[in-house]
């Protein structure tokens, strides 16, 4: 990444790269969804971005997230919250955001249901495919009965399963993993086909094992503002 290029050159070159994965896996474009993840950039950087066609948007702090819905309220955006939410500030987030992908604790799948079969939240079951306990996720020997939970809670919509690869190790066989988890999830939930997999730096891997929502950040926003 060049510190010459422009929004539009990363947003371009991610877009392209994108193109190429999806089609080196056989796939067809439209099966893949870029959400581009603006935490720590500010509601300014949001409007650039929209005005190169950018609909979907992550965030991953509710502060942050919940004030930029506001001052952007002018646009029509879709908002994915991607980081861990804390359960007494569900219904606040299902306020602005048409997506959740860390769905991972009963507290939280119980804060988000809803009556009104009207307006569901669209959510993702995080899946924890690390050795570090503190990382959010659902185990994936616990994932069918929190899946179960899921499907007989009201007001939430399943569509699927989300993961972070491991730090430090090769990805691939993260999104192996969690695409075979998903086959397994469909037979109990076959709607819930979705996956929520790659980033910045392994976008690729995640396209060709499956991915259908890609959650990428500096590679188009570039280096986040210095945050104190």
């Amino acid at each position: 990444m060049s510190e010459h290029d422009t929004l539009a050159d990363r947003f371009r070159r991610v877009s392209e790269s994108v193109g190429n994965a999806v089609a080196e896996a056989g796939r067809k474009p439209d099966e893949v969804t870029t959400i581009v993840v603006t935490k720590f950039h500010p509601a300014s950087l949001v409007r650039d971005l929209y005005d190169l066609g950018v609909r979907r948007f992550g965030e991953s702090r509710h502060q942050e997230a919940s004030a930029k819905a506001a001052e952007l309220a002018d646009l029509d955006l879709e908002w994915h919250y991607i980081g861990q939410l804390q359960s007494k500030k569900a219904r606040q987030a299902r306020q602005y955001a048409r997506v959740i992908h860390s769905l991972d604790r009963e507290s939280l799948v119980t804060a988000l249901a809803s009556d009104d079969a009207a307006a569901p939240v669209d959510v993702f079951v995080q899946v924890n495919l690390t050795d570090d306990e503190a990382r959010g996720g659902v185990r994936p020997v616990a994932l069918d009965s929190f899946v179960d939970l899921v499907l007989e809670t009201p007001g939430i919509r399943l569509l699927g399963l989300m993961t972070v690869a491991p730090l430090g190790d090769e990805p691939r066989p993260a999104f192996v993993a969690l695409r075979e988890l998903s086959e397994r999830v469909q037979h109990t939930a076959p709607d819930a086909t979705a996956l929520s997999m790659g980033m910045s730096g392994d976008y690729r891997e995640a396209i060709l094992e499956g991915a259908t929502h890609l959650r990428i950040g500096t590679a188009i926003t570039g280096n986040r503002p210095v945050h104190g």
